[in-house]
């Protein structure tokens, strides 16, 4: 019998919904339901275990899934010593230390002393530990905001990615002081698994296609012959640009892929060589 990838991705939340985005993208086909806590792809050897976010790391560490999505501050919280296989770069987000309004704070100093409320206590007590801060950390699941408002803490350390909560919470971020995003974790030894680690390496090349496809853009343009060189110049491209003679002798159609955060830069030096008909379309799988 086929050995499955067993993959722990958290049940529900941004995080599941972009992980399974990405997997679904792939081409492996699976239904997901929320009362369904473990499914099987039809036509790729991968079976999934939707669990908590906090309950990943623990899931890999002890071999009950091979690998899992899961924030790296997750992971870091965990304390496992667990391979990140890719930094995936979704569902980013920031560590952030919050304050009451009539709280004044210049630098981490400023918590020397206080009461510190935080889901985080490992990472956070790192931080400070390293900014010779000693701080009284008071660790709860959830609802951090609410601590300072009922004197349980002096100011919180939480999650933040847009502030509006905390701003609806008589808080105010004041010190960004740890960055996560989604990445993919295995166990240290998991390549000795080999059936294993090799239906990872296939998924692994499957998703840096799509990823590699969704930070590019192909471009099609017309242009005066003359101009090829100049064109050639500016976009690049994987090897060279494909040009293609048009029945005007004097014109030519260019076609190639530039990279998304130089678009527009390239686009403006495209129509001052003197391109015209410039067409961009997105990619959806690109191999390097």
């Amino acid at each position: 019998m086929e050995k499955r990838l067993r993959i722990a991705i958290q049940k529900s939340g941004r995080l599941s919904e972009k992980s399974l985005e990405i997997i679904r993208s792939c081409g492996i086909d699976f239904s997901t339901d929320s009362r369904v806590l473990r499914e099987v792809a039809s036509n790729f050897p991968i079976e999934f275990l939707f669990v908590r976010d906090d309950d990943i790391p623990t899931y890999v560490y002890d071999n009950v899934a091979d690998i899992g999505i899961v924030g790296r501050n997750e992971l870091d919280e965990s304390g496992f010593d667990l391979e990140v296989v890719r930094d995936l770069g979704f569902a980013s987000c920031r560590l952030s230390i919050a304050v009451p309004q009539g709280f004044e704070y210049e630098s981490l100093k400023s918590l020397e002393g206080k009461r510190i409320a935080t889901s985080y206590p490992r990472i956070l007590s790192t931080i400070l530990e390293k900014n010779g801060v000693k701080a009284s950390l008071v660790t709860v699941a959830g609802s951090v905001e609410i601590t300072p408002a009922v004197g349980i803490a002096d100011c919180i350390c939480d999650l933040v990615s847009t502030g509006t909560t905390l701003k609806m919470n008589g808080l105010k971020e004041v010190d960004q002081i740890y960055f996560t995003s989604a990445v993919m974790v295995s166990r240290r030894d998991f390549s000795s698994d080999a059936q294993r680690y090799g239906i990872l390496e296939r998924l692994l090349v499957r998703m840096d296609t799509v990823n590699n496809a969704r930070k590019k853009k192909y471009i099609l343009f017309n242009l005066p012959c003359d101009r090829l060189d100049d064109a050639a110049e500016i976009i690049g491209g994987m090897k060279s640009p494909t040009v293609t003679p048009l029945l005007d002798k004097d014109w030519l159609s260019v076609q190639s892929v530039v990279s998304e955060d130089r678009f527009w830069s390239v686009f403006e030096d495209l129509k001052a060589l003197g391109a015209e008909g410039i067409l961009v379309m997105p990619i959806e799988k690109m191999s390097d």
